[in-house]
């Protein structure tokens, strides 16, 4: 008998520790479950942080894009135009015009912005009533932010594209003056935070009226239009 009273208290006390082990086992998962939650919910909450940054980084850089740093207008003007070349001289025998003069001008484009302007290839182009007689490239370049740069245009008459107004030269070289259009285009872009473009295609306009045959201007009217 007092053997079996020896074996009921080994197994009570067995028993015992076992559901203290169990008790300890639970408790221990449940801490895990805890901490895992715990970081579950520290990531989850850093991720919103992060992406709440973002969202109120790209809006202020909008709004500073649309306001601030909104994209303004180059200002393109003509600083100096000269004429070079030879009076004209005229044959009425064959009808033969021998006319050789160049346009040379320096425009000064200025860059209000507060981002560097970087153009491409320009074009400008010499008119005679509304006809091409001539034409020339502006190369590319790099104004920095409130910067300015002047850009040479040469523009050389050409005599040939003249012929299919020769009664109406004729007539102009005769009064002694000669009226003719420089027409400038230079497109381009200005870059804001390294990511917003704004194309930018800046438009130059001036009439020239120089006299025959001395070769000197008599009147420049000039006005600059830019497209956003």
């Amino acid at each position: 008998m007092p053997k079996l009273a020896s074996s009921s208290k080994g197994n009570s006390m067995a028993d015992t520790q076992d559901k203290h082990d169990l008790e300890e086992q639970v408790l221990m998962n449940l801490d895990e479950k805890m901490i895992m939650k715990k970081r579950r919910r520290g990531c989850v909450i850093c991720i919103g942080l992060v992406i709440l940054i973002l969202i109120m980084i790209v809006i202020v850089s909008l709004i500073l894009a649309f306001t601030i740093f909104k994209t303004k207008e180059p200002k393109a003007k003509l600083v100096s135009a000269t004429l070079e070349g030879i009076a004209p001289r005229i044959s009425f025998h064959v009808i033969d015009i021998q006319l050789n003069v160049t346009l040379d001008l320096k425009i000064l484009v200025e860059n209000p912005n507060r981002a560097s302007f970087k153009h491409e290839q320009g074009k400008s182009v010499l008119l005679y009533k509304g006809n091409q007689v001539g034409e020339t490239e502006i190369y590319k370049g790099y104004i920095p932010a409130k910067g300015s740069a002047t850009l040479p245009c040469r523009l050389t008459l050409e005599a040939d594209e003249l012929a299919s107004n020769v009664t109406t030269l004729i007539g102009d070289l005769m009064r002694g003056k000669l009226t003719v259009d420089a027409v400038t285009r230079i497109p381009g872009k200005v870059t804001l935070f390294g990511f917003i473009k704004k194309r930018i295609i800046a438009n130059s306009y001036c009439q020239f009226t120089f006299g025959i045959p001395d070769l000197k201007i008599e009147s420049q009217i000039c006005k600059t239009k830019t497209k956003l």
